[in-house]
């Protein structure tokens, strides 16, 4: 992270203050406090505009460091819960946003924003996704083929190349990665009662210094 901690040391700290959050937005506020905590020479800088494109793109976060810099994308996909949680305790009642297949799709999204963002050698990239709908992190049982087929994410499931949506039916959802990742989710968080299981999925992307360079926010 910026050269100068690691997510597991992150995601500790993230952990033992906010077992889970209220939104993304929560999420996005939360990570950036953790990183400054873990690391204080690490400046975090939320929803940074990304020049240089041909439409108006923000980060959700960027974390410079002396020795590096990381772009940061969130994604908060919940099924519903309600219930306490941290110290000291608070009130938490997630929606369900029930609608996995577009949950992947716009986490592949965020890997494809991050592979055209880390185009400096300073600059890698984590997409980083956390949630209690299991059905993202378990592979899918039935047989017949889905729209999303070439977006699951499941444990152990490798992504690259062209992605897509429903054959190719919809080429504004397709998705072309330039690496090849191994998805390998790790536990966040087990509280209680249903849907109280919370895991987290992390894709680093590596700096891509051949390609043009547009001007960054410093």
């Amino acid at each position: 992270m910026a050269g100068s901690a690691t997510l597991d040391e992150v995601l500790e700290c993230l952990r033992a203050r906010r077992p889970v959050f209220h939104s993304e937005a929560d999420l996005q506020h939360s990570f950036a406090l953790a990183v400054g905590e873990v690391a204080p020479e690490v400046r975090c800088r939320l929803e940074v505009p990304v020049r240089g494109s041909d439409a108006s793109e923000y980060l959700d976060l960027l974390c410079l460091g002396p020795a590096g810099r990381t772009a940061i994308e969130f994604k908060y996909v919940t099924r519903q819960w309600s219930g306490t949680a941290g110290m000291p305790p608070e009130e938490y009642a997630l929606r369900g946003h029930n609608a996995p297949d577009v949950a992947r799709r716009d986490f592949l999204r965020d890997v494809g924003r991050l592979e055209r963002f880390c185009d400096r050698e300073d600059q890698n990239g984590l997409a980083l996704l956390i949630t209690n709908e299991a059905a993202l992190w378990r592979p899918r049982q039935r047989r017949m083929p889905t729209r999303d087929e070439d977006f699951r994410i499941h444990h152990g499931r490798e992504l690259s190349g062209t992605l897509l949506w429903a054959g190719g039916s919809f080429p504004n959802n397709t998705r072309v990665l330039r690496s090849a990742y191994m998805l390998a989710w790790r536990p966040y968080t087990q509280l209680e009662g249903p849907g109280s299981e919370f895991r987290c999925l992390a894709v680093f992307i590596t700096p891509n210094p051949a390609q043009p360079q547009p001007p960054h926010e410093a």
